[in-house]
């Protein structure tokens, strides 16, 4: 099996695309492309085309670049979710919980996550050490439920949480500032969330990326993978309550923080 090169991309505001490559045989999938202009680009800058498109959800920002890029490279092939049918542009090839994708020599697994949207799914690259999640998980955060319940959320949070600690998030947005200073007030006196906040501060004043992200280090200092760690509960004031009620309390919290 074969290790993606992956390569970032920062579009619009704050979201972004990623170019995975099989280094053995060339191909190159692009994720959730916003935007065209920036990923056809970048692909024409390495002399490359697109195989294939990977969408993790209908959303706009995420699917934007669908049609323009399959104009531009017409034997690429776009993938989402089989529930997302008829809201992703473009549509060719829909996927289930535990399809395999393959990129090339490069295997993947389609992890079904709902919350964010009804049809949300994350892809899983385990050679690749590599999750490329959406907006299911965010560094040091979790995406608002557009479509779905606390309880799809917590479940597919665990699903995610599940994964080797040496996976690296590749998430969809540069959020983590604002999700950091959210943990440090959840718990002020978290040595492991204050050290990590004032790292993401320094990349963020620097105008550095802070995606991808440990998930070894989510494991400790993401508010939205511990609601059921007793100590987590503790600190922000939730004893008491189950797993699913004290994620659906803190996602309420950081919707209004």
């Amino acid at each position: 099996m074969g290790r993606l090169e992956i390569q970032q991309i920062p579009v619009l505001t704050d979201n972004y695309v990623y170019l995975a490559r099989c280094p053995e045989t060339g191909q190159c999938a692009v994720v959730d492309p916003a935007v065209s202009a920036s990923v056809i680009a970048a692909l024409d800058n390495q002399d490359g085309s697109a195989n294939l498109i990977l969408n993790t959800h209908h959303h706009a920002d995420h699917v934007g670049g669908n049609e323009e890029i399959k104009a531009e490279y017409p034997d690429c092939m776009i993938y989402g979710s089989i529930v997302d049918r008829g809201r992703i542009p473009g549509l060719d090839i829909a996927v289930r919980d535990g399809d395999e994708v393959a990129i090339g020599k490069c295997k993947g697994a389609v992890i079904n996550v709902p919350g964010h949207t009804k049809g949300h799914i994350a892809y899983y690259f385990a050679d690749s050490k590599a999750l490329f999640c959406g907006d299911t998980l965010f560094s040091m955060g979790c995406g608002r439920l557009f479509e779905g319940t606390p309880e799809q959320m917590w479940s597919s949070l665990k699903k995610l949480r599940a994964l080797p600690d040496d996976t690296r998030v590749y998430c969809a947005h540069e959020y983590t500032n604002a999700n950091a200073k959210f943990a440090l007030h959840l718990e002020p006196r978290n040595f492991a969330v204050k050290q990590r906040a004032e790292t993401v501060k320094a990349l963020h004043n620097q105008g550095e990326p802070t995606v991808p992200s440990l998930l070894g280090e989510e494991k400790k200092t993401n508010p939205f993978l511990r609601c059921d760690d007793i100590g987590f509960l503790k600190n922000a004031g939730l004893m008491g309550l189950g797993a699913v009620s004290a994620f659906a309390e803190i996602r309420r919290r950081k919707d209004m923080f």
